[in-house]
């Protein structure tokens, strides 16, 4: 279960992001559930479910667009509150606490608890395609997806300060370096995630100073 001081930290980096995007990204009109809903699909392809060629599940991938899905997934939650980070956070916690195993979509109730990885989805897709997002079905293709709170967390934060630490060092302007010593910085990434431990309050900084560390100069 994701903590309230794990919550408010990945809503404050999101729109910390976005603000950095767009100053004004409220109030933009962007549809963060259709970005949602196209990450969906994207995972179902690292999973595989064509039945008439060879496949191979990549989990990491999937789990990577889990992590995506998230960082859209906070960014409607925000809106929803007019940008009060606070009154979010009490949201997603009551949302977690909320154990149920099923969704009534399209006039059907659908039990997610006993459905597949690919088959939750592919419901998530739909639901995002209809302007909804439920978090216990999102925590729960967390867990098939092989990943715990705390795996979402770390990877959740270490994505967004990556971003964060692209756009301070020139992404938007094209002089980021990507290759540092001959591998992307996705790469040094994972690397650093392993070396700090998540449970500290300032994780982000300390992920932060880390990539500053292995950056070019």
């Amino acid at each position: 279960m994701l903590s309230e001081t794990q919550l408010s930290t990945m809503l404050d980096l999101q729109d910390g992001m976005n603000k950095k995007v767009n100053p004004q990204w409220l109030h933009a009109g962007y549809s963060y559930l259709r970005a949602a809903m196209i990450e969906s699909v994207e995972a179902i392809e690292h999973h595989g479910w064509k039945w008439w060629k060879a496949q191979r599940l990549d989990l990491p991938q999937v789990q990577m667009e889990l992590v995506d899905i998230w960082h859209f997934a906070l960014s409607h939650i925000i809106i929803q509150h007019n940008g009060n980070i606070q009154a979010a956070a009490n949201e997603l916690a009551a949302s977690l606490n909320d154990q149920h195993t099923s969704v009534t979509f399209d006039g059907k109730n659908i039990d997610f608890a006993s459905a597949n990885l690919v088959e939750n989805l592919e419901l998530m897709a739909g639901l995002c395609v209809a302007k909804r997002f439920d978090i216990a079905l999102f925590m729960h293709i967390v867990k098939q997806a092989e990943m715990t709170s705390d795996d979402l967390f770390a990877q959740y934060v270490g994505k967004n300060v990556l971003n964060f630490f692209r756009q301070d060092h020139g992404y938007k302007e094209g002089t980021y370096i990507k290759i540092w010593d001959g591998r992307e910085d996705n790469e040094h990434l994972v690397e650093v995630l392993r070396e700090i431990d998540s449970q500290q309050d300032n994780y982000a900084d300390l992920l932060y100073a880390g990539l500053q560390g292995r950056y070019p100069q």
